[in-house]
């Protein structure tokens, strides 16, 4: 068993060489890991909707390869890991779920199809993922998963109705991945971003505390993947404070964010 402050997961140090496949890489968040990532040595596999912004990518990235996905339609997923697998030589070092939606919602303006938009997107998609790459990974006996979930996920917060359940299954569904998958060699994270400035959360009216660069997110994601983390959270002078909130009882909670949305 390991120690507390053991690495959970094999380190990721050297990228040299390695395959590594973004989903979501279109923008934000991932596309900055992908370019950190191809900076370092990597092979990169960039995959999202958006095409242009692919090829874009490509273009200021040689080597990297392009693959237009749809996250939502299962064969397209399956036939992007053949892909993969083709072109690459074999499955990734590491495969990272970065694809996300995200509109505010709440339960006074209840709005079906975008609940059933996020749910498809956030947390469907990672298991049309799941579904194709997990057979090769386990036929290797190596990679590494990585869910990008959300602090939104601890606790229910305002605004989030719809997005926040998606991130706190994501958090669930890593949580088991780990424990079924680390005994056949497999390493698994969960990165749980606080507010970094991307095109979904220039949706925001409000103030976002502790607002940091995809290219920061980045650089602490790959730091953990360095210590062979389970969980990356940041910016920490952020994060730490929302963690602890999942221990406070109920009523004191509810009334703590009550207090701080209302002022």
């Amino acid at each position: 068993m390991p120690l507390f402050g053991s690495p959970l997961n094999p380190p990721l140090t050297d990228w040299r060489g390695r395959t590594v496949w973004i989903v979501g890489a279109s923008s934000g968040i991932g596309r900055a890991t992908a370019a950190l990532l191809h900076h370092q040595g990597a092979r990169i596999v960039v995959s999202a909707r958006q095409a242009e912004a692919l090829d874009s990518f490509v273009h200021e990235h040689p080597g990297s390869l392009a693959l237009p996905l749809d996250v939502t339609d299962a064969d397209a997923v399956r036939a992007a890991v053949e892909a993969v697998l083709t072109q690459t030589g074999g499955p990734p070092h590491l495969v990272l779920y970065c694809a996300g939606h995200y509109r505010a919602q709440t339960a006074t303006a209840f709005d079906l199809s975008d609940m059933q938009r996020h749910l498809a997107v956030n947390y469907g998609g990672a298991l049309h993922l799941l579904d194709a790459v997990l057979p090769q990974l386990l036929s290797a006996g190596q990679g590494h998963i990585s869910l990008v979930g959300s602090v939104a996920g601890y606790r229910g917060l305002p605004l989030s109705l719809a997005y926040g359940p998606t991130k706190a299954a994501l958090n669930n569904l890593a949580e088991n991945l780990y424990l079924d998958l680390h005994p056949h060699g497999l390493g698994v994270s969960i990165v749980n971003p606080g507010f970094v400035d991307t095109p979904l959360t220039a949706q925001n009216a409000f103030t976002m505390p502790a607002l940091i660069t995809p290219e920061q997110a980045a650089a602490a994601m790959l730091r953990g993947w360095a210590q062979g983390r389970f969980e990356m959270n940041f910016p920490r002078r952020f994060t730490r404070w929302v963690r602890l909130l999942r221990c406070l009882p109920d009523a004191w909670y509810f009334a703590a964010v009550r207090r701080v949305t209302q002022s």
